[in-house]
């Protein structure tokens, strides 16, 4: 059922609703969240919530924004160069997703709001006050936020299946791959804290060569 019907109830408002809804997705996690139990969680009837959204995919778009909000705009401090404020900026994103169960699948399948754009303008003036045209800064911001949700989204996966136990006799998977072995035995899990900052360190190190030959173009 969609659409708005009857007359709207006090004392809701977007901004509480959304709150409750995200409170409700640490409990019952996506795939367990509807409209029907976000109203029952409310005290209400389904319909009285469509006057605050016109479907499922728009309450998930108010949940996404209201998650990201709570991320505060960050310009870099006094002795903080624009590499390790935007590793910092990374750091600060997976942290926020983490804190919500299923954080980053929530944000992967939602569409921005005017305030996640507001976010974002100020995340690029740093960049361009750096060198980088607005467009670099853009696709560079956008590959760094593609990054830690892909990376978060994988942590968050990895916490709910189970962990096979490592077959260890010969022609086993494990036997027959013993680079993938020696990999796992020197870095660990893939979801670490390490693997982290390895892709976040590479992307910037990305974002440097490209400045660097922006820079040397213009000379």
């Amino acid at each position: 059922m969609e659409g708005r019907t009857g007359s709207r109830p006090a004392g809701l408002d977007r901004a509480s609703v959304a709150a409750t809804a995200l409170a409700l997705l640490d409990e019952v996690g996506l795939d367990g969240l509807t409209v029907r139990r976000l109203a029952a969680e409310l005290g209400v009837q389904s319909p009285a919530l469509y006057w605050h959204f016109r479907n499922k995919q728009e309450l998930l778009d108010l949940m996404a924004q209201e998650l990201q909000v709570a991320m505060r705009t960050s310009s870099p401090r006094d002795d903080e160069s624009w590499p390790q404020w935007t590793a910092r900026r990374a750091r600060e994103r997976r942290q926020l997703l983490l804190s919500r169960r299923d954080g980053a699948r929530l944000v992967a399948g939602t569409r921005p709001g005017p305030a996640i754009a507001r976010q974002a303008e100020a995340e690029l003036q740093p960049l361009v006050s750096a060198g980088f045209t607005p467009a670099q800064a853009l696709r560079s911001i956008t590959a760094i936020g593609h990054y830690v949700t892909g990376f978060v989204m994988e942590e968050q996966s990895a916490r709910r299946r189970p962990q096979p136990d490592l077959p260890t006799s010969p022609g086993s998977a494990i036997q027959n791959t013993p680079t993938l072995a020696a990999a796992i035995r020197e870095g660990g899990p893939p979801e670490s804290n390490e693997a982290f900052e390895q892709g976040v360190a590479m992307l910037i190190d990305g974002m440097q060569a490209l400045l660097q030959r922006t820079a040397s173009r213009q000379h």
